[in-house]
């Protein structure tokens, strides 16, 4: 570990620090439906899109109309992505002429870009045309985060409003957050990596004579238009199969911290429009300090297993850390941040391999998944994932002081208890029966490129960052296969609404109570020390659930390769 690594992290910190309360604000803007300065430009875009569809923007949902209206918007929107990618072949702006996805594969494609996953089983330069990227895929990076973010804010309403038997209208939260938020984001964010050299064409290959005098054909398209809204949107889906460690979505070490602030930023900006949305901007940084304590957390372990190397090479004279699966331009510790920020966000790209991490080392992207994406999570979906897990905290503090638990001002009863409970249960749920099954069963053993404990880690990444919407992989994995494709599939639109569902109704719950004002009896929820229990619970739940699992594989293989034993 070096002064420059640390550095590089505590900048980062200090910058999303700082744009927390500007974002946030900008976010409040939209929760609450006001006018911003790009409402000149946008404003007649929105009204035209209401009017075409028929919507009145004013007139409210319920959390079960709401929740419908969202289910069905987002399958209609995979089932056009199946159509695109199955018709690909006959379909335009196919200069390579690609031929179309096979039906498992578009099947866990269409499903993986719906649910904000992004789990590639295929090789991007070399299976989606530029249609498909840009038609079938690009559109669901903007609309699968705006929908998580209308969802954060939905939640917020249920917090914030007393005796309501709404929570906002659907369609005019996704249809405000796309355009004034991700949309103008997007367009500086792409003119800024086209001038860094990443590639916005339509053409499809380009022949160029090497230093050595040799023909080579370089793939492009139009990557920097879905480089920017893969990251802001936590998305990552790679116009390259190399993803960020390609250097046209990622030539140099700015485009790299620019990328990572992209993915944290909007997450960072939610935990201020909580707390500005229920009264108290205290209550968001207690938040934001948990979600910072777990990454923190994360990132020293990951970097000091990276910087500390593989023993095995040591023994052998190999000295330094694992470079193993890294990126020259970005070393050591750009890529130990990367992968922590990427799994912590529920992004998904990634600039170095997480399969040649060191066990440990890759272990804490595994984990930060596991406590289901509350570590700042993805665009919407971490705040009210954390959220869910701040309703059990207050539920054990009212336990401890003897009194119903109350949360900003809401009474914390048993039927907001067994929602959070039954979303949270979801991922242990399917993570690990998925990985048991798939750990016995003929078409299971066959993914896994290594044996032992670090074959069992690659299945378990695999059912972890597809039930965690993250969509990153341990690279061994051979995932491209009906077996793989059908099971990842369905772990995604599990992951994904599953856990939606419950929260909405908790929204719905909790809109409908009045506010009970705070009182010397109540649990203080900005301080110190409830921070901790946030931390606590997660890491109890997290810990106690996933452990044994974890035991099997990397620590199992970090034990191994103390001994000597590589797999």
């Amino acid at each position: 570990m070096t002064i420059t690594g640390w550095t590089l992290i505590a900048v980062f910190v200090a910058i999303l620090l700082l744009l927390t309360k500007p974002v946030g604000m900008w976010l409040f803007a939209l929760y609450e439906g006001r006018r911003t300065p790009l409402h000149t430009i946008f404003g007649p875009v929105e009204r035209g899109f209401y009017k075409l569809s028929g919507i009145d923007p004013a007139e409210e949902q319920s959390w079960r109309r709401y929740a419908v209206h969202m289910l069905i918007f987002n399958a209609a929107l995979m089932v056009f992505t199946y159509a695109v990618l199955r018709l690909q072949a006959i379909l335009p702006v196919n200069p390579q002429g690609l031929a179309a996805l096979g039906d498992h594969l578009a099947f866990n494609t269409a499903i993986s870009f719906t649910t904000n996953t992004n789990w590639q089983s295929y090789g991007g330069e070399s299976t989606m045309s530029n249609l498909s990227q840009m038609l079938g895929l690009t559109i669901h990076n903007f609309l699968s985060a705006a929908t998580g973010i209308a969802l954060a804010f939905a939640l917020f309403r249920g917090f914030a409003r007393r005796s309501a038997k709404t929570i906002g209208n659907f369609w005019a939260d996704v249809t405000r957050v796309t355009l004034y938020l991700l949309l103008p984001l997007c367009i500086i964010i792409t003119l800024f990596y086209i001038a860094s050299g990443v590639p916005q064409t339509l053409a499809g290959v380009v022949d160029v004579s090497t230093l050595e005098g040799v023909k080579q054909s370089l793939l492009l398209g139009p990557v920097a238009s879905q480089e920017a809204i893969k990251m802001l949107g936590t998305n990552g889906g790679g116009f390259f199969n190399a993803n960020s460690a390609h250097p046209f979505e990622n030539p140099n070490a700015l485009t790299n911290f620019v990328q990572m602030l992209s993915i944290f930023v909007i997450g960072f900006g939610l935990t201020w429009t909580f707390g500005k949305a229920v009264g108290n901007t205290r209550q968001g940084w207690a938040i934001l300090s948990a979600m910072l304590i777990l990454f923190l957390a994360g990132v020293t372990i990951t970097y000091w297993q990276e910087a500390a190397g593989n023993p095995v090479l040591h023994g052998l004279g190999v000295a330094g850390g694992n470079m193993e699966g890294k990126e020259v331009r970005f070393g050591i510790a750009a890529s130990a941040l990367f992968s922590v920020i990427t799994t912590a966000a529920s992004c998904g790209a990634v600039n170095a391999m997480h399969d040649s991490f060191t066990a440990l080392g890759g272990m804490i992207p595994l984990f930060n998944m596991q406590l289901g994406e509350v570590v700042i999570g993805g665009v919407g979906a971490g705040i009210y994932g954390f959220l869910l897990f701040a309703i059990l905290a207050v539920f054990v503090a009212g336990l401890m002081v003897g009194r119903t638990p109350e949360y900003v001002g809401k009474k914390i009863e048993a039927r907001e208890v067994k929602l959070a409970v039954l979303a949270i249960a979801v991922l242990p749920l399917i993570i690990l029966g998925f990985t048991a099954l798939s750990s016995v069963l003929e078409q299971g053993l066959a993914g896994p490129l290594n044996k032992g404990p670090h074959g069992f880690s690659e299945i378990l990444y695999a059912f972890t960052s597809a039930v965690a919407n993250n969509g990153s992989a341990f690279a061994g994995l051979t995932a491209n296969t009906p077996y793989y494709n059908g099971m990842l599939g369905v772990a995604m639109w599990i992951g994904r609404f599953f856990i939606i569902v419950p929260m909405l109704a908790i929204a719905g719950s909790l809109a409908a109570k009045k506010h009970t004002p705070e009182s010397a009896g109540s649990f203080p929820t900005t301080g110190g020390l409830w921070v901790g229990l946030l931390v606590g619970i997660v890491l109890v739940l997290g810990g106690l659930t996933f452990l044994p699992s974890l035991a099997l594989g990397p620590i199992a293989d970090h034990l191994a390769m103390v001994k000597g034993q590589l797999f």
